[in-house]
């Protein structure tokens, strides 16, 4: 289903230029990862983000696939980008409150420059760098950073091929726990399952999945 579900965003883009109160539509977006993340992790992401699955389905094709710069995963970065889209939401917000409209107009702006933004990134480096740093899958994370919900088990089968890491949307790398009890926990994990089929010794497996 994730492969299809990049047709909700550009019908969504194009109805609300058209008719902005269907912006509203987009608080599901952003609020269903964070409510998911302490039970599933950054779940929503990579199964059911419309945003995610126009990356995945549509840029992949036309990206580079080069390495997600560092400092766009660092801690820092993140934690200013979460401020900074949140407060010009929320300022933008503010002056739109009342009009039904003009507040669906707020969400449909900034989820088509944000977009843009993640399209130019992903045509630069890789479909998911936006992915990286979203505001609310940065929050997802740290929803879930103490839960640490549905672990990747690397069995010791696993031979350091790094295919999970080729697969990985967030070039993440699952194989330097092989072998740890704990799993794979990393909070940018989107349980996306690419890995786990990657995977020709059939090491990777997700717990509770």
């Amino acid at each position: 289903m994730q492969q299809y579900l990049f047709w909700i965003l550009l019908l969504f883009l194009a109805l609300g230029i058209i008719y902005p109160a269907i912006g509203l539509l987009a608080i599901i977006c952003m609020l269903a990862p964070v409510v998911l993340a302490p039970y599933k992790g950054r779940y929503w992401c990579g199964n059911f983000c419309p945003r995610g699955s126009f990356y995945d389905n549509v840029i992949a094709k036309l990206s580079p696939h080069k390495p997600i710069p560092a400092f766009v995963r660092s801690k820092s970065f993140r934690a200013f980008m979460v401020v900074f889209i949140m407060s010009v939401f929320g300022v933008q917000m503010y002056y739109a409150w009342g009009d039904i409209g003009e507040m669906g107009r707020v969400f449909v702006r900034i989820i088509l420059i944000t977009t843009i933004v993640g399209i130019i990134l992903g045509l630069i480096y890789h479909q998911r760098t936006w992915c990286s740093f979203c505001p609310m899958g940065t929050l997802a994370s740290w929803f879930s950073a103490k839960a640490k919900p549905m672990p990747l088990q690397v069995k010791d089968s696993c031979v350091d091929c790094k295919l999970c890491t080729t697969a990985c949307p967030l070039q993440l790398s699952p194989y330097i726990e092989k072998g740890n009890t704990q799993g794979f926990t990393h909070g940018d994990c989107l349980k996306c399952n690419r890995c786990v089929k990657k995977c020709p010794k059939k090491a990777l497996a997700f717990q509770n999945g």
